[in-house]
């Protein structure tokens, strides 16, 4: 049980940076929740309903420039029963420009996941960042 919730944590970081929607989709119930927590801008969000996550994930590759990656570690599984578990993860995000590698942000997301069609899927996930972007 807890290598599908790590699975379902990678899955959504590699979806995440690839743009692929497919795959989001897949790992984010229908009513999923976002939430972030920027320090000098407070709680952004949340973004309520798949549809609407996927659309901020659009805009958000729209507006970048590099390639992005969320570098998730030290995942921890707090509680779990057979339908639903919540998982801790530590971010460090990148970014390359191809002049230059930088280290963009440092966080803690928590997910919390549940059992569905016999998969993990990320049903609320809180991003609480260590510093503004």
């Amino acid at each position: 049980m807890i290598a599908g919730l790590w699975q379902a944590v990678a899955r959504y970081a590699h979806a995440l940076d690839e743009l692929n929607a497919a795959e989001l989709e897949a790992v984010l119930t229908e009513d999923t929740t976002w939430t972030f927590t920027m320090p000098g801008q407070g709680v952004l969000g949340p973004v309520a309903g798949r549809a609407a996550v996927l659309d901020s994930i659009r805009d958000g590759h729209t507006a970048q420039t590099g390639r992005a990656r969320h570098h998730l570690g030290d995942v921890v599984v707090t509680t779990t029963d057979t339908a639903t578990a919540e998982a801790r993860a530590y971010l460090l995000q990148t970014r390359n420009t191809g002049e230059s590698i930088q280290m963009v942000s440092t966080g803690v997301y928590t997910f919390s996941l549940r059992r569905s069609d016999g998969r993990w899927r990320i049903a609320e996930l809180t991003l609480t960042l260590d510093n503004a972007l």
